[in-house]
């Protein structure tokens, strides 16, 4: 009974040395809603940044050498980033510890991967975004002025190419034979991508240009609230104007103009599908907008046309203007709004008249909107027994099987 009795002694593994190191090092590691970097990414960004710098103090003969390094370590930060995001985020999101930062970060990430399936050069590009954008947006969270400021500079370089490489993309896609399911999509990835960079890019820039901080201004403005269908042609129009002066040769000249014909159609459409006349008058105003837009922004600096008839169409309308934009002020504003619709009416109809009968709606209600402002007579049914002949409008003579507008 002397011997001390002896019990064997069990350790709480949560309490060891090396368990608690391994804790503290998962704290340091894990991402939070503050910031997702890690030390990893710290270096990987700062050896990048520093490469970025030496190519413009480089000699003309070092130059292609520091562009190569820097291009090494651009792909290892970006690997560091996308590491994080599959060791920490997606273990953190699995065991529900994740915050709504991470969450979102996830879900993102999620839709660039499954990209890869449809499209890798689409994948490649919205990747690269998304992984900058992530490490931009973590640096902002954190407070690391310094750093974020050495960084912008880089962040707005690289973003901005990876937004031109991602138009020339999809303007090539349009050159190719698609489905119209397949072409609105394009269409839609063009607008979706303009929108984005105007949107998270341009209020990072300084702009000097007047004329483009006022189509900034006017794309603002349906940045809130609920959009209607007239708000969101509009939009697109502001952001195709805003692509003529940043991006004409990523978006170039001949993707625009399928861009601003896809508009056009799709406020003709608008102006004969809808049964309320506040929103046909509004979408009727968008139009003329939009036809002015597409000649002055695009037809005046075409060089390359299908045929010499185009051409000569083009300059007699833009003498037209010219001629009604001197007569402004002597006619007042009102006669020169009614001769402005008249013009542009004119000048659309002889366009839509060439394809027959398919654009029948559209060119009845330009036919009434003429009559209303005074440049066209309504002529009634009426039969001559002399001749026989029985007259009719032309658009009472229309066959309603094919109504499209556009």
């Amino acid at each position: 009974m002397g011997a001390q009795e002896r019990s064997l002694k069990v350790y709480d593994s949560k309490r060891t040395f090396f368990s608690k190191l391994g804790t503290r090092f998962s704290k340091i590691f894990a991402p939070t809603h503050a910031g997702i970097n890690n030390w990893l990414v710290n270096m990987k960004r700062s050896s990048m940044l520093k490469n970025y710098k030496s190519i413009d103090k480089a000699k003309s003969d070092k130059k292609e050498m520091c562009q190569k390094k820097f291009q090494e370590t651009y792909s290892l930060y970006l690997e560091s980033i996308d590491q994080l995001v599959i060791e920490n985020i997606y273990k953190r999101v699995r065991t529900d510890t994740a915050s709504d930062f991470e969450r979102n970060a996830l879900s993102k990430y999620y839709n660039v991967i499954h990209l890869k399936e449809n499209d890798t050069e689409e994948y490649k590009y919205k990747k690269q975004q998304y992984l900058l954008n992530l490490d931009y947006n973590s640096l902002k969270s954190m407070d690391k002025k310094k750093t974020l400021e050495e960084y912008q500079e880089f962040y707005l370089y690289e973003m901005e190419q990876l937004y031109k490489s991602l138009l020339k993309h999809y303007s090539m896609k349009l050159s190719e034979k698609l489905s119209n399911m397949q072409k609105q999509e394009a269409y839609d990835k063009i607008f979706d991508t303009l929108e984005d960079y105007v949107s998270s890019i341009m209020p990072l820039k300084k702009i000097e240009d007047a004329d483009l901080i006022k189509e900034c201004s006017l794309f603002e403005t349906y940045e809130v609230g609920k959009l209607d269908q007239v708000d969101i042609i509009d939009k697109r129009m502001i952001l195709l104007g805003i692509s003529r002066k940043i991006f004409t040769h990523s978006l170039p000249l001949v993707a625009a103009e399928r861009c601003y014909i896809k508009l056009l159609k799709d406020a003709r459409s608008l102006i004969v599908d809808t049964k309320i006349a506040r929103k046909r008058e509004n979408a009727y105003q968008l139009l003329l907008r939009l036809i002015e837009q597409y000649n002055d922004k695009l037809l005046a600096v075409k060089i390359y046309w299908k045929n010499n008839d185009e051409k000569k169409k083009y300059a007699r309308f833009d003498e037209d203007r010219k001629a009604l934009e001197a007569l402004k002020t002597s006619d007042g504003n009102h006669a020169y709004e009614v001769k402005r619709q008249i013009l542009f009416i004119r000048s659309d109809m002889k366009y839509l008249e060439e394809s027959g009968d398919k654009y029948f709606r559209i060119l009845k209600f330009y036919r009434n909107r003429l009559v209303n402002l005074g440049d066209m007579r309504r002529i009634k049914n009426a039969y001559s027994k002399e001749k026989g002949v029985y007259t009719a409008e032309k658009e009472l003579r229309k066959v309603l099987e094919n109504e499209a507008a556009c």
